[in-house]
């Protein structure tokens, strides 16, 4: 009874198989699957779960949290030999990077963390929602990162060029990185990191030589980004010694 049963079960998982396949329908039961788990791990604590658990206490001097403009950082190349992790996701908003951010910057106990967030919450935003809500959860986070020791580096929010300026309006992107930057300057331990001018042509618009689709960053701008990265880094560490002393 136990083997027919089994036997049944088989046969059934094998002709539902053959179906997604005979219809072209197992594309979108991928997507089903994909979309079901997101909704399970809606802030993405699975991603980096295992690398977290192999990190030592002494392999991450410094985390960079953010959304894809992170994630495609190839912090290898552009920061050789440097104790530096990458825990950038794609797509996600700040309140994501808030829930994440202890397992994914605060148990790797770093001396310093980038938050580069903000660019997804625009796109995103609903008629009632302010940019309040964006500084929220970055002063959250950089609020956890101070109570456990950890100097903190605020990234402006990048430009972005062409059709992205509908749903990434340029007038809130510079309304996001004035409060940040003011926020660094009456918090002594937050250093503020600007992109933007770095990124940004004449118009305020960020350079098409710079950027694969006008929001996210090709090779020769994260060249421009790295060693703006690695003068904040170094300014942090420097800070934190100092406090030490």
């Amino acid at each position: 009874m136990i083997r027919l049963s089994l036997l049944l079960i088989c046969l059934t998982i094998t002709l539902i198989v053959y179906v997604l396949h005979l219809f072209n329908l197992f594309p979108y039961f991928q997507d089903c699957s994909r979309t079901l788990q997101r909704q399970r791990d809606w802030a993405n604590l699975l991603r980096y779960s295992h690398s977290n658990a192999q990190l030592s206490a002494n392999s991450s001097q410094v985390v960079f949290m953010g959304d894809s403009i992170t994630d495609e950082m190839d912090l290898s190349l552009y920061f050789p030999r440097k104790l530096y992790v990458n825990r950038g996701t794609g797509g996600q908003i700040t309140s994501q990077m808030l829930v994440r951010f202890r397992s994914d910057v605060i148990n790797l106990h770093p001396r310093a963390v980038i938050i580069l967030a903000g660019t997804n919450d625009l796109y995103n935003m609903t008629v009632d929602e302010s940019v309040d809500v964006i500084i929220g959860n970055i002063k959250s986070m950089t609020e956890l990162a101070h109570f456990n020791k950890i100097q903190v580096i605020l990234a402006s929010v990048l430009p972005v060029c062409g059709d992205v300026v509908k749903t990434r309006i340029p007038s809130m992107i510079l309304e996001i990185n004035r409060i940040l930057f003011n926020y660094a300057l009456q918090n002594g331990g937050v250093i503020y990191l600007d992109y933007f001018v770095a990124l940004a042509g004449g118009d305020g618009l960020l350079k098409q030589e710079l950027t694969t689709d006008c929001l996210h960053i090709n090779e020769a701008g994260y060249r421009v980004m790295a060693p703006l990265a690695e003068a904040a880094i170094q300014k942090a560490l420097q800070a934190q010694e100092r406090l030490i002393e």
